[in-house]
């Protein structure tokens, strides 16, 4: 029986309640994806917490957000509404980094897209308040969390309010949202007025005065009016918010705007390993709610249906990643009990063919503390784990990882474990054992491992806030002797970024020349995406670099952005144009021609004719010159 036939699915409707004989209920959830009754999604994860508290909870999800209408369909929730936009933000699910429009939503039925509104958070909470008047209203999720405070928007190429000036909800909760969920339905359900509640850790409110902040040490950061019109401003405040997200030596956090402040409460303490075990061990279905069977189901859930979670946090802390802002720097992890009642189940799904398809998280090999320091003091603030070097305090030992692992592989129903989340190779070679690599290889790799060099100039590594190439080419090196070792054939897929901060012409040259002599082209790559809540964003709207404040080169126009990614992927019929134009901008005419060292052969019969023109019109939308 699978769990999906064991468990129930939370109220949908108002018939689901009636069957249930509930004539009230207590919260409504509502969020920007489909309904997936899975520990990978958020929505579902704060349910099933809300539900274990016993309280009645009713999930709307993707309704119709033309009007108050679909809103009002279960009736008035006792104590709440608790919104999110969904597992990303509203405009990431909606637009590529050229600002596209995307076809597909993968947290849909059917893949298709429009079921959400842009800016969701925003939306949700206006046709709450429009449905149900003086209705507690709590904003929490990825997109509320990175935009708490004031943020730089790529889609406006603007810096908008704090998410809680234009939704007009009550509460945002930041980060990982179980404890301060649990502590506002208590006091919701006791009675007490939304407005009272200003002391929860993890959460934030607005109020007339700073002296309104329910912690005595708090750090002011300057005002939206200040960072809409000051790019130093906006860095420094951006840097300022970053180190006050540790849950042991964090500040609470005001910012002006307007005549209110937004109060950032210090963050809520993580999750300990015993409470993610009691999390993963709610009544999940594990499955996407049966209305949307006829459209094929949703198809987010296949990545994660036989995928496993184990950890939370991430000490890696790459500048274009909002781990750090979101679920912190301090990891987590689960027993290996709870991950193997976890696997076992997985038995009984028919779909399941043996494979789990990956043991991870945010990081996959990161299993507990970047050291025992952190433990009592918390995170460093004047230095990161992995980054320039690792730190000589590391813990690096992987023994609790491969012991977990040993045994998954060892279940009788399970053929193979995976590996498919991020590999930190620099954290990989700093554990000397060597133990964990050589099984790595040897059994946890279905053909390709992906691993995330990013570029392969020092200079746009030390932007990214990751390790120098050498490091990679050591990783390199040692998995293909461990590959010859085992006999197999196995290889190496580097996720690899254009355009971002620090990156020139003369830095996306240098990667696609290395990329050239070692016969690999990528397929895919991507381009830098400035979402909120990440010290690259800063530096993209600023040109600062805000561990610095020193200028930042930012390539900006479409049409830089689409030579550089043009040049990592060089031998594509269709970037032709792009990459000569880009060589000759760069002054590097010496790489057009036939011999081995050139990147690519002379455009014939003009290299820059009409024909030239047309092509890098049509890619970039603008024409020579």
């Amino acid at each position: 029986m699978t769990p999906s036939e064991r468990f129930e699915f939370l109220p949908v409707s108002k018939e689901d309640m009636e069957e249930r004989g509930w004539y009230y209920y207590d919260f409504l959830l509502v969020t920007g994806d489909a309904y997936v009754d899975h520990p990978s999604f958020g929505c579902a994860v704060i349910a099933r917490v809300l539900e274990a508290e016993g309280y009645r909870v009713a999930v709307l999800a993707q309704p119709d957000y033309r009007s108050k209408e679909a809103f009002l369909k279960m009736g008035r929730p006792r104590y709440g509404a608790m919104i999110t936009a969904g597992n990303i933000d509203s405009m990431v699910a909606h637009y590529t980094a050229a600002k596209k429009r995307r076809s597909a939503d993968e947290y849909t039925a059917g893949g298709k897209s429009g079921k959400r509104p842009d800016r969701a958070s925003i939306v949700y909470a206006n046709r709450v308040r429009e449905a149900f008047s003086g209705l507690p209203v709590i904003l929490g999720g990825l997109e509320a969390s990175l935009r708490r405070f004031s943020h730089y928007d790529y889609w406006d190429d603007a810096v908008r309010r704090p998410l809680l000036f234009d939704s007009k909800a009550d509460l945002l909760i930041y980060g990982m949202g179980e404890h301060p969920v649990k502590e506002i339905a208590s006091r919701l359900k006791k009675g007490e007025a939304v407005s009272d509640i200003r002391d929860v850790r993890g959460s934030c409110f607005l109020a007339d005065e700073p002296s309104a902040c329910p912690y005595p040490s708090y750090v002011l950061c300057d005002a939206f009016e200040t960072v809409s019109e000051d790019k130093r401003a906006y860095a420094e405040s951006a840097m300022l918010q970053y180190e006050e997200q540790d849950f042991k030596t964090g500040k609470a956090v005001v910012q002006k705007c307007g005549d209110k402040y937004l109060i950032q409460n210090p963050p809520a303490r993580p999750l300990s390993g015993a409470d993610l075990d009691r999390v993963y061990a709610l009544p999940f279905t594990r499955s996407y709610h049966p209305s949307y069977e006829g459209e094929g189901g949703v198809p987010a859930l296949s990545e994660v249906e036989f995928s496993i979670i184990h950890n939370r946090g991430c000490f890696g802390a790459c500048n274009f990643c909002s781990l750090a802002f979101h679920q912190g720097r301090y990891v987590t992890s689960r027993s290996h009990e709870s991950v193997l009642r976890e696997a076992e189940a997985f038995g009984d799904n028919p779909r399941f063919k043996g494979y789990i398809h990956d043991v991870g998280g945010p990081t996959a090999n990161f299993r507990h503390p970047a050291c025992k320091k952190q433990e009592k003091a918390g995170v460093c603030k004047n230095r990161q784990c992995l980054f320039p070097e690792p730190c000589g305090n590391l813990d690096a030992s992987h023994s609790d990882y491969l012991a977990l692992l040993r045994e998954l592989k060892g279940l009788p129903h399970v053929k193979k474990v995976f590996i498919r989340s991020g590999i930190r190779y620099d954290y990989l070679l700093c554990d000397k054992d060597g133990e964990f690599f050589s099984e790595l290889v040897r059994d946890h790799v279905s053909g390709q491992l992906k691993v995330a060099p990013e570029h392969k100039s020092e200079r746009v590594l030390y932007y990214m806030g990751k390790p120098s190439f050498e490091v990679y080419e050591r990783f390199l090196t040692r998995y293909g002797k461990l590959n010859q070792r085992y006999g197999k054939e196995q290889y190496v897929v580097p996720y690899l970024m254009s355009s971002h901060p620090g990156s020139t012409l003369e830095d996306a040259i240098e990667l696609a020349l290395y990329l050239k002599r070692g016969g690999h082209m990528p397929e895919q790559v991507q381009d830098f995406y400035p979402t909120p809540g990440t010290l690259s964003t800063a530096m993209y709207h600023t040109g600062l670099d805000p561990r610095t404040m020193k200028p930042v080169y930012v390539p900006k126009t479409p049409l830089e952005k689409a030579m550089q990614r043009a040049l990592l992927q060089w031998g594509k019929k269709e970037n032709r144009a792009l990459v000569i134009r880009a060589l000759h901008e760069a002054g590097r005419e010496d790489l057009i021609g036939f011999s081995k060292d050139c990147l690519i052969r002379p455009q014939s019969p003009k290299p820059r004719g009409a024909r030239f023109n047309k092509e890098v019109k049509r890619k970039t939308g603008r024409r020579k010159g």
